[in-house]
């Protein structure tokens, strides 16, 4: 089968280089995949038979990351001047896989085939020849001869995720394949064909064995590029992939939420993450992580929210994710439930709403508790919860309100954290305040205070509080 579009002018340079020294050289891998499916590619791979050492004389610039493995990364401009990396590798094949991901053996071939033969899928199993007769440094469309020994380009119009050769035989060698399978269904709206999905389920001792480190990113893939990574999701809960590093979840498949919910408390949390926006994803999952464990039976999961928080902790410190990425998890998980009492309530007359709206101060005190920098994050969450259950009684008038409070009380002058009182801890010094718990108690105690009444922050003020505390 033939395919027609336009392999990047820094591609063919690289290729060009290849096939002038006399070496073959393929377009390899996701790029083809791609392109056969009628998407831009991310990136270029190819696989030639010259050993690494000969790349590396080849591209001066270039770097090998793994001598071993016979991948060298070569770094190229383009006619813009502007640089490109191209991952390179040697014809190879593998054996005697060790920890369920490294091969202890690999031996450089001489054919594609055998190159392609230790891929894990069909469509990430075929190749394209870059002969040096049909590269040309101007960037123009042609026929590409796909070469696809294992059925890729049918596994595409079928949109099926099978694995090459004999499906047991792959998982058992990488561990890995099993979630990469799973998050490629997801990502590409594929099925996963039905002896590759039995190999899953059986390889599970293999995958247990593979790191929290490369599980997270494989996971984070899944969460980000599939249209709806519930499709994913269910499917490594189906395989058993997802007991191995995120059980918690599983707590939730079953458990009927009677009040304000069409689904059970599993099903929402995938639907909340396919309705969230990328920067949410993995908070939106995780939203209600803590209510099978809180759950009253009658509706009600009275401090899911604050158990959520240590839940969370516990998974992502398991997954290896930074502190940084672990508290702003934390923290809209911890305020995902607040509520802004907005106008288009019906039913209440204007005193009541008055009586019942935020003050400015309550503002400030939520601004503080979410953290400037969370706010929109946790809008965004707020919105996908509501959006992912049809009997929600949210308004997004709620969110419009309570930001244009919010930008009310930011063109004021305010305090938000210590340290924008207009007060130091060497000015409580010089009143006898020594430096330790006891300062940062009274720092934070001013604080509040002029989190209630901004006219509070001056200095003379704040000195005289902190003297009162004394």
């Amino acid at each position: 089968m033939k395919l027609k579009f336009t392999i990047p002018g820094y591609v063919q340079k690289i290729a060009r280089i290849l096939s002038k020294e006399g070496y073959e050289v393929y377009l390899v891998g996701g790029a083809i995949r791609d392109i056969a499916m009628g998407k831009t590619p991310h990136d270029y791979d190819l696989a030639t038979n010259a050993l690494p050492d000969e790349m590396l004389e080849l591209f001066p610039k270039s770097v090998s990351t793994g001598a071993k493995f016979g991948t060298v990364i070569a770094l190229v401009e383009d006619s813009k001047k502007e640089n490109h990396d191209v991952e390179v590798t040697t014809f190879r094949s593998e054996e005697e896989y060790v920890d369920g991901r490294w091969p202890s053996k690999v031996e450089f071939v001489d054919e594609i085939y055998k190159d392609l033969g230790r891929r894990d899928f069909t469509i990430n199993a075929m190749a394209i020849d870059l002969p040096l007769e049909l590269l040309d440094s101007q960037e123009i469309e042609r026929d590409w001869e796909v070469y696809d020994p294992f059925g890729g380009m049918e596994d595409i119009k079928l949109k099926l995720v099978r694995a090459v050769g004999t499906p047991i035989e792959r998982f058992k060698e990488d561990g890995l394949r099993a979630f990469k399978g799973c998050r490629l269904a997801s990502q590409l709206e594929f099925e996963i064909e039905r002896d590759t999905f039995e190999a899953i389920k059986e390889c599970i001792p293999i995958a247990k064995q593979v790191s929290m480190e490369r599980i997270r990113d494989e996971f984070m893939k899944l969460l980000l590029k599939s249209p709806k990574p519930s499709k994913g999701i269910d499917l490594m809960r189906e395989s058993g992939l997802l007991q191995i590093f995120l059980p918690e979840l599983l707590e939730g498949f079953g458990v009927e939420q009677k009040l304000y919910h069409v689904h059970d408390v599993y099903w929402h949390s995938l639907k909340t993450c396919d309705y969230a926006q990328d920067s949410v994803k993995l908070a939106a999952l995780l939203h209600d992580i803590a209510k099978p464990r809180t759950d009253m039976g009658n509706g009600h999961f009275y401090g899911h929210d604050v158990m959520g928080v240590e839940m969370i902790e516990t998974i992502m410190k398991r997954l290896r994710f930074s502190k940084t990425e672990i508290e702003r998890v934390k923290t809209l998980v911890r305020n995902h439930m607040f509520y802004y009492p907005h106008s288009q309530q019906e039913g209440k007359s204007n005193e009541d709403m008055q009586l019942s709206q935020w003050s400015d101060s309550a503002v400030r005190r939520f601004l503080n508790r979410v953290g400037e920098e969370n706010v929109e994050d946790l809008f965004k969450l707020r919105i996908a919860d509501a959006t992912s259950n049809p009997n929600s009684p949210f308004n997004p008038e709620e969110i419009t309100q309570l930001q244009k409070h919010i930008s009310e009380v930011r063109a004021k002058d305010m305090a938000l954290k210590v340290s924008d009182l207009d007060i130091t801890g060497e000015d409580l010094k010089l009143i006898g305040v020594q430096a330790g718990p006891a300062m940062g108690k009274i720092l934070n105690a001013l604080l509040d205070i002029v989190i209630e009444d901004p006219l509070m922050n001056t200095k003379e003020k704040l000195l005289d509080e902190a003297k009162h505390m004394l």
